[in-house]
């Protein structure tokens, strides 16, 4: 039994003892038959808690703890253990039993009815769960509950892919309060400028990234997305520009501009251009695909010793298993190099693991992949799957 459940329990199983007492304490309130019953449902309950039979000391507290305002609370944390447990629908019973009680007061009715929005979110019902929040968010005066309503509203636009309808719940203030809703903003306006670019209407695409950098000016996606439309439209000097922004916005995106940096600078056959822009970026921190770009332009150049220096030296200085890759594939150019048939027969165990190796981790929840994804599949943040770097990445 995981010790957080066992915690939630013996919390509930106090609040519920102390309850108990109290009531027991007043006279005339009930007969003592009843108190004593309760008393024995109590002990009973406490009994399975203990014995590790958590589903029966549940019910039997649920069944021994009389709902009024006094144990709501209690009877919400119950709810909510079930749902915690991947038991929503249990969970669900909970809640409306308790909503459909004319003792709770205003603010007690509004705090189970976002649990029960909380509950039909995870089973998947989502139209009654909009209908419930939509109701909650006009008719609450909490404001943190309405903070929490519209943030469980926006999660639910986002599993319906309804960007502009997340938008317009995502107020500004909230915008101003919530520094991942502001960037996930941005995120649902390069979707909506995807979908623009899909219905080829690229100068609505432009005006949304150019709202979604107003909204977060670190969203490296809208820049990225400004430069697939310039290079579409064969305009490679704008292209170049969007792309050299990205580095700035975050230089964990470097490795991603690299190779459509090299092929526009290639379309305007600027070999020079692209050395030099290649040197800049790889200044700061060397990348090994920088690095093997380089190279290359070096070697098309005409300078293949010059090439191979510079690619020993920096990948010496930072190495990777790419960057080992590739000094062996300059080396295996010269046959008569000694220990040839080794040197082949380790590149290609080294080729073989890199075609295993992950290169984007989620920076949140780690999960890693060879697809850059711009919402994490496992955590559903919004731009925090990122390149790999280090010995078995950049």
């Amino acid at each position: 039994m995981p010790d957080l459940l066992l915690l939630a329990l013996l919390v509930a199983a106090i609040a519920i003892g102390w309850w108990l007492g109290r009531r027991q304490r007043e006279p005339l309130v009930r007969p003592v038959q009843q108190q004593s019953m309760l008393s024995r449902d109590y002990f009973t309950g406490l009994n399975y808690l203990l014995n590790e039979q958590p589903d029966r000391a549940i019910e039997t507290f649920i069944q021994a703890l009389e709902i009024n305002s006094d144990t709501v609370d209690t009877h919400i944390a119950l709810g909510n253990l079930f749902r915690s447990r991947g038991e929503a629908d249990r969970a669900v019973r909970i809640h409306q039993n308790l909503l459909a009680r004319p003792t709770l007061n205003t603010a007690q009715s509004d705090q189970v009815q976002l649990e029960l929005s909380r509950d039909f979110l995870q089973l998947g019902v989502l139209d009654r769960a909009e209908r419930l929040l939509q109701q909650l968010i006009r008719d609450t005066h909490d404001e943190d509950l309405r903070r929490s309503a519209k943030r469980l509203l926006v999660d639910l636009f986002e599993r319906e892919r309804e960007w502009q309808q997340a938008l317009e719940v995502a107020s500004s203030k909230l915008l101003r309060q919530e520094d991942d809703i502001r960037r996930a903003a941005a995120h649902w306006l390069c979707e909506l400028a995807q979908q623009h670019l899909e219905a080829a209407s690229p100068s609505l695409a432009r005006k949304h990234l150019r709202q979604a950098l107003t909204t977060d000016p670190a969203c490296v996606r809208a820049n990225w997305l400004l430069a697939t439309i310039e290079r579409e439209a064969g305009n490679y000097k704008a292209e170049i520009r969007f792309l050299r922004r990205i580095p700035e916005q975050d230089r964990h995106f470097t490795p991603i501009v690299l190779e459509p940096l090299r092929d526009a600078y290639l379309k305007l056959e600027d070999e020079e251009g692209l050395e030099q822009s290649l040197r800049l970026l790889n200044e700061p921190a060397p990348y090994t695909s920088a690095v093997i770009m380089i190279a290359q332009s070096l070697a098309r150049r005409g300078d293949r010793a010059g090439a191979t220096a510079f690619a020993v030296e920096q990948i010496n200085a930072n190495p990777s298993l790419r960057g080992i890759d590739y000094l062996m594939e300059l080396y295996l150019l010269d046959r008569e190099v000694p220990q040839y048939e080794h040197i082949a027969l380790l590149q290609q165990h080294i080729a073989k693991r890199l075609e295993a190796q992950p290169r984007f981790r989620c920076h949140r929840c780690g999960f890693s992949g060879m697809q850059l994804h711009w919402h994490c599949p496992r955590c559903r943040s919004w731009g925090t799957v990122k390149p790999i770097n280090g010995l078995e990445g950049e």
